[in-house]
């Protein structure tokens, strides 16, 4: 008897072996080899917070400014946490930056590409108290750069692709997504309200700064003056402070000061507030804008884990 039959699995070109960062490979890009920006007319780029802080602040724009024109949303998880990917050319997959010599954006390009044709992956093994990088090579078909007569390192190649920075600043973001995925189903869904608290946090930075500069967050939140001003003035202790944010309303990791009167009885609002403005147009979330972050300080979640 004939099996039935199966279509076969595509292939991955995700290579199966696990690289640290003194495993050497070979592999180089450059402008004059034949398959220069095919890697780019086809693309499902997942952006971090780091990567949309670099490209807004080197186009001139707002966070919601750059998230409307130039991205796409997605989800990072079976549960439907939010994210963003960047766009694509209309009409096609092409990258919303790519142009005839090479990356609109080269010097602020995302994460994802500057590893490019290798990957990482975070993982906390079980037992562990932290979580551990690995990388992997990405090999398609159309790419000859893996051909090339050059070999070096993991660690070199993310040198000179200047990556670490681009690490370093979405680690504790990257915690705690790992952190959402180790907890598996026992937690359940999170809410929708979490999930869009999550979205501002993360990607909105100059709305979660006029969020910080406010004076009902000065009532709430008792930070040292001179930490306040930085938060206002440097984008990535800013950023870093979003995260410290994130861990502390979404799971109860008080690092962020309170004050004991501060603390309200309308977080539910707050969040169906946040809700709301995040489906909103960019000028429907502009009008919101200034009432959202009033009320916000008035959530009384942000020093108890959600339930």
């Amino acid at each position: 008897m004939s099996k039935p039959f199966t279509e076969p699995k595509p292939l991955s070109p995700v290579q199966p072996v696990s690289l640290g960062l003194q495993d050497r490979f070979q592999f180089r890009c450059h402008k004059g080899i034949a398959c220069f920006n095919k890697c780019c007319e086809n693309t499902d780029i997942l952006l971090t917070p780091y990567d949309v802080l670099r490209l807004k602040n080197r186009l001139d724009l707002s966070s919601r400014e750059f998230i409307d024109r130039y991205t796409r949303d997605c989800e990072l998880d079976a549960h439907g946490t939010p994210g963003l990917k960047l766009g694509h050319k209309p009409g096609s997959q092409a990258c919303i930056f790519l142009e005839p010599d090479g990356c609109g954006v080269y010097q602020d390009r995302p994460a994802a590409c500057r590893y490019y044709a290798l990957g990482m992956m975070s993982l906390r093994r079980k037992g562990s108290p932290v979580d551990e990088d690995s990388y992997f090579v990405v090999k398609e078909d159309h790419c000859l750069g893996h051909i090339e007569p050059q070999e070096q390192t993991v660690g070199e190649y993310r040198a000179g692709q200047e990556v670490g920075r681009y690490d370093d600043a979405n680690r504790e973001w990257r915690r705690i997504i790992l952190k959402k995925r180790s907890a598996g189903p026992t937690v359940g869904r999170p809410s929708q309200r979490s999930f869009e608290l999550f979205f501002f946090a993360s990607y909105d930075i100059d709305g979660f700064r006029a969020f910080v500069a406010s004076e009902g967050f000065r009532k709430v939140f008792e930070l040292d003056p001179d930490e306040h001003r930085k938060l206002l003035s440097d984008d990535e202790a800013l950023l870093q402070f979003a995260f410290r944010f994130l861990r502390q309303a979404l799971y109860g990791e008080a690092t962020i000061p309170v004050r004991a009167q501060a603390v309200g009885e309308r977080g539910q609002r707050v969040m169906e507030k946040l809700a709301k403005n995040a489906q909103a147009s960019a000028e429907e979330r502009a009008k919101q804008q200034d009432a959202l972050y009033e009320s916000l300080l008035d959530e009384d979640r942000f020093g108890a884990r959600e339930e």
